[in-house]
């Protein structure tokens, strides 16, 4: 067997060191380690680890073909890994080690036991880069397993087959780069398009269904123009509650306060309560509407016709997804003596047919003499909270 001289070198001249290999005396071959003067701390480390005990064997029995390889990989700056032998012996340079995460250290250790979660499916293009056939494929799904979890990750690469002198595959180099960061980028964009685009059809359906009652309701153009332009400004102050939290769903409370900007005037007279509680967009829309025309009756024939009366807005609600009640109560007080109307107008269908059909449940107006009260009864399950409809599709409720 061959003998190593001088294979015990200060870190400071590995580099530069040339080794003699020995056979009887007679010097056969002269190794360069200049294949690993490469900065880095992945270059430290094969020059530190111990290759004598892989089937590698010490750095001085390298080939030609292997110093060559490893030393194009560690002076990449790109994400590279050699994996060498029929063990699968794994050397990479610093820019491949992020995507190890927090896997042990995979330097000396076999390519199929560093990615043993994904080998069922990485395992066969191995195979066909050590048959001599490389593979490039890009933005491939993976689910790896670095940080304590399996997660799904992306991955552009290659395996590419290396050869010795003979021109037998010896191993194989892989080229590689994660693309979760774009892929993901890419499908909520697909998704954000596909919302917008729904979002932008039932926006118009509904501002062309506000439109056609209220012209169909009104006595004269000029009304209806008035109206119009004061329903519009109530959907598109619920539409600016919902933008603000990227369509996510907005509180009630939000919701009600935006609506009834353009009452401020009347001070403390209106007050709300009730606690914390989003809605999904179209609930949050309806509700919006509804606030609106409520306080529109009020400020024309209600409390807040005069100087007297007052508003009480109060909802109560029970366990999220339950049969239990969630309740939200218009009430006015202590303004001029109240009767019931002789004519149903658009106002009162939105507020008693399609706020009811959108929370799926029930409206009922009392046209008491001591002033208007309107409640909304459903239970909580038919409450319909929006969370990250941009990750997954199916969180959409409308």
């Amino acid at each position: 067997m061959p003998k190593c001289l001088n294979c015990c070198l200060p870190e400071e001249n590995f580099s530069r060191a040339m080794i003699s290999v020995a056979v009887a005396g007679n010097v056969v071959q002269r190794v360069s380690f200049k294949f690993l003067e490469s900065a880095g701390e992945m270059a430290s480390a094969v020059r530190a680890y111990d290759w004598a005990s892989t089937s590698l064997g010490p750095i001085e029995s390298w080939g030609a073909s292997l110093r060559t390889a490893v030393g194009i990989m560690l002076s990449s700056a790109f994400p590279k890994c050699i994996v060498w032998g029929p063990e699968l012996v794994t050397i990479y340079n610093d820019a491949f080690r992020p995507l190890l995460g927090d896997k042990p250290a995979a330097l000396g250790r076999p390519f199929s036991e560093v990615w043993a979660e994904a080998w069922d499916t990485i395992g066969p293009m191995v195979d066909r880069a050590y048959a001599g056939e490389a593979t490039f494929i890009e933005d491939f799904p993976l689910v790896v397993d670095r940080h304590g979890y399996p997660e799904q990750a992306w991955f552009t690469f290659c395996y590419s087959p290396i050869r010795d002198a003979e021109g037998r595959v010896a191993g194989m180099m892989d080229t590689v780069i994660e693309t979760t960061g774009k892929v993901r980028a890419e499908q909520n964009s697909r998704l954000i398009n596909a919302e917008l685009a729904h979002r932008i059809k039932n926006l118009l359906a509904m501002v062309s269904a506000i439109a056609n009652q209220t012209f169909r309701s009104a006595s004269s153009m000029e009304e209806a123009k008035a109206t119009l332009d004061k329903r519009l400004s109530a959907l598109g102050e619920a539409h600016s509650v919902l933008a603000d939290e990227s369509w996510g769903g907005a509180s009630v409370k939000a919701v009600i306060e935006r609506v009834l900007s353009p009452f401020r005037s009347v001070g403390d007279r209106i007050r709300m309560e009730g606690p914390p509680l989003n809605l999904a967009a179209r609930q949050a829309l309806s509700l919006g509407l509804a606030i609106h025309e409520l306080a529109t009756n009020a400020s024309k024939y209600g409390a807040l016709s005069d100087d007297c009366g007052r508003v009480t807005i109060s909802w109560k609600i029970g366990r999220p997804g339950s049969d239990e009640e969630f309740r939200l109560v218009w009430e006015e007080q202590g303004g001029p003596v109240v009767a019931e109307p002789k004519r149903r107008g658009f106002g009162s269908r939105l507020i008693e047919k399609a706020l009811a059909g959108e929370f799926h449940g029930k409206v009922h107006v009392h046209y008491a003499p001591e002033g208007l009260r309107c409640e909304l009864f459903t239970t909580m399950n038919n409450i319909r909270i929006e969370t990250a409809e941009f990750e997954t599709p199916s969180a959409r409720a409308d």
